[in-house]
């Protein structure tokens, strides 16, 4: 209404207004009609309600302000202010202007339900039809039909909220002017829904030529990875041949190149980017750049290990291998974790960390055609001569289906314990073996143990003082039993103790 700031008439200028106001609520509880007049001077104008002075301006009260223009002009804008007050107060105990201001919000509101309806309704049936325009040329559209789908559903409903949100602030501003104790909100809703709306505009036409350099940025680096990743992909099927990459280190390096492309392109695009230069922007990159410091270390410490298993070609996709107490198939060899399946229903994820610290036993990679080793160990007795244990393990071998004879396999004597001799068959796998080494191997077994009850020689190591009375074999009546005994098996001329 007035901002009183001069202290000249002998009283502060919160002293004064306390005074305006106190003055103001006693001629307004007279009832009177409200007239407000004015009496203006030289030096100050007086203001009054119903004849009863309220307050006074005067010119130092505008010298404080540094406002240019005579006391006459800023007295007729304060009259007219405080004819609006005067009227707005009149209007919150009248009880029939009042019920005026809710039959017209009621009205209001109706109106604005019927138009969020009406909205909705014109939302659906629009993405209805575009939708409709679009399976038209479907023959063209094909490969993009299920994008075009939801590029459309995407516009019809930020369009449908865009003016469901006008409606509403339409609603809510007649709503609030038509009550006295809410029309100065309704009078403000409007000027800072425009300004916002210059100032969103005005910053979207300030940035379009940074954005639109970072989007080129953007794509020029979208289609350098997309050549990267072509490439890469020849090589890994091994339709390109270069003398540092090969088909093992291909995924690695396109994962690496693409990490470092995008990242270049980041920081080329930054200084580009709506509101790069502000300091809300920079704090928030100086947070992301102190979480990632603090809480991507073992994310880190994971793609490094991972790229070392993958560079070092100490593992492959299809290969059988033993990581600790794990054994099994490599199934996926991963940035972060490796993937075993070991053959008894089980899948393994072992962190790449993990296995990097550890040896790995690799059962595939001296074998030819993708298969894996089989080996196998029996500790027997002194009393049995060492040739004929050879002969067995040996036969065992080539009675199983899935050994292969080429290379031959071969028996070597790992230790000569106190009581025993440790035998170990040494064999690799052919294309009749099961895909999972854990039956290739139970089937080696079942013949070994066939073949030495069958010639009368016991697997169990003795740890004794003097043998048994009878030897510790299968008897040939048991139903189990592989078969009748027979002689012993002799040597064949082609077995030699192999170291």
């Amino acid at each position: 209404m007035a901002v009183l700031r001069s202290d000249k008439l002998g009283d502060t200028p919160a002293e004064r207004a306390s005074l305006a106001q106190q003055a103001m609520d006693e001629a307004l509880a007279a009832g009177g009609p409200g007239e407000v007049t004015r009496s203006d001077s030289a030096e100050a104008v007086r203001f009054d309600i119903d004849g009863q002075p309220v307050f006074f301006i005067t010119v130092d009260d505008l010298a404080a302000a540094g406002e240019a223009g005579t006391l006459s002009a800023a007295a007729h804008q304060v009259q007219r202010r405080l004819q609006l007050a005067v009227a707005e107060h009149r209007e919150m105990h009248d009880l029939r202007r009042i019920g005026v201001g809710l039959a017209y919000a009621l009205a209001a509101t109706g109106v604005a339900w019927a138009l969020l309806w009406l909205l909705l309704r014109g939302q659906r049936w629009t993405h209805a039809l575009l939708l409709s325009a679009v399976r038209e040329h479907q023959g063209v559209l094909a490969p993009y039909l299920q994008h075009a789908r939801s590029g459309l559903r995407w516009v019809t409903s930020a369009l449908a909220w865009a003016l469901g949100l006008l409606v509403a602030e339409l609603w809510l501003t007649f709503v609030l002017r038509q009550f006295a104790y809410t029309r100065p909100w309704g009078e403000r809703s409007t000027t800072w829904l425009l300004d916002v709306a210059g100032t969103f505009i005005a910053g979207i036409t300030g940035a379009m030529p940074g954005l639109l350099v970072a989007v080129l940025i953007f794509l020029l680096a979208r289609v350098v990875t997309r050549a990267n990743a072509l490439f890469l992909e020849r090589v890994a099927r091994g339709e390109t041949r270069l003398g540092w990459l090969d088909t093992d280190t291909a995924e690695p390096t396109r994962r690496l190149t693409n990490v470092v492309i995008w990242l270049f392109a980041l920081a080329m695009a930054y200084p580009y980017l709506p509101g790069s230069n502000s300091e809300a922007f920079k704090g928030v990159s100086v947070l992301a750049g102190l979480m990632l410091s603090l809480g991507a270390s073992g994310v880190v410490g994971q793609a490094m290990s991972g790229f070392s298993l993958m560079y070092s070609r100490s593992l492959r996709v299809g290969e059988y291998v033993k990581i600790g107490d794990t054994e099994g198939t490599v199934v996926q060899l991963g940035l972060f974790a490796t993937r075993i399946h070991t053959g008894m229903g089980e899948e393994v994820s072992l962190p790449n960390t993990v296995i990097f610290s550890q040896p790995v036993r690799n059962f595939s990679r001296l074998v030819q055609g993708g298969r894996f080793v089989l080996h196998t160990a029996v500790t027997i007795g002194y009393g049995t001569p060492w040739r004929q244990v050879h002969a067995m393990l040996l036969e065992a071998a080539r009675r199983t289906p899935g050994v292969a004879q080429e290379p031959a396999p071969y028996v070597v004597q790992t230790a000569l314990s106190d009581f025993y001799v440790e035998y170990r068959l040494c064999a690799q796998s052919n294309q009749s073996a099961a895909q999972r080494r854990v039956e290739a191997m139970s089937a080696l077994h079942t013949h070994v143990q066939d073949v030495f009850n069958e010639n009368g020689v016991q697997i169990m190591s003795p740890h004794y003082r003097s043998d048994p009375p009878e030897p510790q074999v299968v008897a040939p009546e048991d139903p189990w039993a592989a078969g009748h005994p027979h002689a012993p098996l002799t040597p064949p001329a082609s077995d030699t103790n192999r170291p």
